[in-house]
């Protein structure tokens, strides 16, 4: 297979499968509507990318000569999808309308990616698939392809979100579908302390 679209299959799987990122977008999607989670796609994006950037050009093999630090990155990012899971949980159920301006900010896009166990194993994963060898133009082009890819794959989300919207007029349907997303991070964080 041409490394290219192994590489391009490895983002999208990685990309547009459940996670804490993507279960946020389609949340925010539903309460702000699209426009206004545009920046929590755009943050999440370039964090992510940012990540992958870092952990390529040698940031994993520091963190392995500190342990303790993965660990705490870990701990880290299982406190982070509880934290998140109380606030959806916690959320009344009122949407905003399109465009409303109290979304998801572009730095709390990217800080989540920064704390998501997901992201970090994506990362560490695809570097060592497509870019082992630390050819550093392959590090780059790597980056940028994922780039594109997990921009369309939040977007996806947070575009389905919009869409669930005109089903969620009502506070108690928003409510049901946050607490969902709720027990969906919590079943990844427990996941995560038990793998």
């Amino acid at each position: 297979m041409d490394p290219y679209l192994s590489m391009a299959a490895f983002a999208l799987a990685s990309s547009i499968t459940p996670g804490p990122v993507n279960l946020v977008a389609l949340s925010c999607g539903a309460r702000f509507g699209f426009r206004a989670s545009a920046r929590h796609v755009a943050g999440a994006t370039i964090g992510f990318t940012l990540l992958l950037l870092l952990i390529g050009l040698g940031l994993y093999e520091l963190l392995e000569r500190a342990p303790i630090l993965l660990r705490g990155i870990q701990w880290g990012g299982v406190a982070f999808l509880f934290y998140m899971a109380w606030r959806l949980a916690a959320d009344d159920g009122r949407l905003q309308p399109e465009g409303a301006k109290s979304g998801p900010s572009l730095f709390a896009g990217a800080l989540m990616q920064w704390l998501n166990p997901k992201a970090w194993l994506a990362s560490v994963a695809g570097m060592g698939l497509f870019a082992a060898s630390g050819d550093v133009l392959r590090v780059w082009l790597f980056a940028g392809l994922y780039f594109v890819i997990c921009y369309a794959s939040i977007a996806c989300w947070a575009g389905a979100g919009a869409f669930l919207a005109r089903y969620l007029q009502e506070p108690q349907r928003v409510r049901w579908l946050n607490r969902s997303m709720a027990v969906l991070l919590v079943g990844s964080a427990l996941y995560l302390m038990v793998g």
